[in-house]
C-alpha cells in the first residue's frame, strides 16, 4: 500500500468554499476562524478553491504560511459558524464513486440476500470499479436534501481531492496526487435503481442515474484537510448518525481497494485533474441492509477522524 504524506503543517488548517454577496469564495479555516484566501493572501487568483487546486504545488505552502498568521491574530477573519458553506470544491470537476469497496459492507449485503460472499476481488486480481456523479449533485455542510425517492439511503465515504494532473500513475506514487481529504455522503435513491418494466434477468435493468444522480445526492465537506495533515488515510474512524443514532461505525482500513489502488486504476482510463473528487466507498450499516430509509426531517451527521463533521437534513420526500 502506498504511504501517506509524512510532512505535517505546524498549524492545522482547512480549505472551504463559503457563500458571500460576491458569490462563492475560497476560505481558509484555522481553529474555527475563516479568512478569505484571495484577500488575505493578496492573490486575487485564489478566489476559488478550484483555482487554488490548479496551483496546488505553490498554493499549499502559501496557505500554510497564511494559517500561521491567522493563528497569530494577524489576519481579519470571520467565525466559521457564521458562514454558509458550499461543497469545498464548487463545483468538483468530476466525482468518482467506488462501488462495493468495504469488506464489512460486502459481507453484510451478501448475508442479507442469502448469497455466499464473493472472494476478495483484490486478492483475485480484479480492479476497482467506479461510477460518476455529476458535479452539481455536490452540496455543502448544513444544506438540505430534497428528493423524489421514498427509499433514500446514506453512505459515509472518505473523499480524496486531486491536486495534480494524473495519468497512468503507479500505486506507489498515487497518493502524491492527492491535495487533501474531505467527507462525502453518497446519498442513494434505492427505489429508483431499477428501470420499471425491465425483468430482473435483463442486463439493462439498472438505472444508475435514478439511484445516484439527483439534486443533493452528494453532500460534501465541511472542508478539505490537506493530505499533509492526515497521518494515515487508510486508518481513519468513520461514523454516520441519523437523528443521533449511530448507523455506520467502521474504519477506512476495511477498504478492499485502497485509495492509491483507486487513483492508479482510474488514471489508466482517463486523466485525473485538480478538483476531481474520488469517493472511496462505504462500510456496512447502510439503510438498504435492513430496509430502513430516511424520512423527511431526518438529520444525518457524518464524521471522519481528522476531517470534522458533515451535517445535512432531509427536507422533503414526495
Amino acid at each position: 500500500m502506498a504511504k501517506a504524506a509524512a510532512k505535517t503543517n505546524a498549524t492545522g488548517w482547512g480549505l472551504l468554499t463559503y457563500k458571500s454577496p460576491e458569490g462563492p469564495r475560497a476560505g481558509i479555516s484555522v481553529a474555527n476562524k475563516v479568512a478569505d484566501v484571495a484577500k488575505a493572501s493578496r492573490n486575487k487568483t485564489y478566489a476559488s478553491v478550484q483555482a487554488i487546486l490548479d496551483d496546488w504545488k505553490a498554493a499549499e505552502p502559501a496557505l500554510a504560511a497564511l494559517a500561521e498568521k491567522i493563528a497569530a491574530g494577524k489576519v481579519e477573519t470571520k467565525s466559521l459558524t457564521s458562514l454558509k458553506l458550499h461543497a469545498p470544491v464548487h463545483w468538483p470537476v468530476t466525482i468518482y464513486c467506488a462501488g462495493a469497496n468495504y469488506s464489512d459492507h460486502v459481507a453484510r449485503m451478501a448475508a442479507k440476500q442469502g448469497f455466499k460472499p464473493d472472494p476478495n476481488p483484490k486478492e483475485a486480481g480484479l480492479k476497482p470499479w467506479h461510477f460518476i456523479k455529476p458535479s452539481r449533485t455536490a452540496i455543502g455542510h448544513k444544506e438540505d436534501i430534497s428528493t423524489v425517492s421514498a427509499a433514500l439511503d446514506w453512505e459515509i465515504e472518505l473523499a480524496a481531492v486531486i491536486g495534480r494532473k494524473a495519468r497512468n500513475v503507479s500505486v506507489a506514487k498515487a497518493l502524491d496526487y492527492v491535495a487533501g481529504y474531505t467527507i462525502a455522503n453518497d446519498v442513494s435513491a434505492r427505489d429508483l435503481g431499477r428501470r420499471a418494466g425491465m425483468p430482473d434477468h435483463s442486463p439493462f435493468k439498472w438505472d444508475w442515474i435514478g439511484q445516484k444522480c439527483f439534486d443533493g445526492a452528494c453532500p460534501m465537506g465541511p472542508m478539505i484537510i490537506p493530505a499533509s495533515q492526515i497521518k494515515d488515510p487508510m486508518n481513519l474512524k468513520l461514523q454516520l448518525f441519523v437523528n443521533d443514532e449511530i448507523k455506520q461505525d467502521s474504519s477506512t482500513s476495511q477498504m478492499i481497494f485502497n485509495i492509491a489502488d483507486q487513483i492508479a486504476h482510474i488514471s489508466t482510463r482517463l486523466t485525473l485533474h485538480p478538483g476531481d473528487v474520488i469517493c472511496t466507498g462505504t462500510p456496512c450499516g447502510v439503510g438498504a441492509e435492513d430496509g430502513v430509509f430516511l424520512k423527511a426531517g431526518d438529520v444525518m451527521r457524518v464524521e471522519i477522524e481528522g476531517l470534522g463533521s458533515l451535517v445535512n437534513k432531509v427536507k422533503s420526500l414526495t
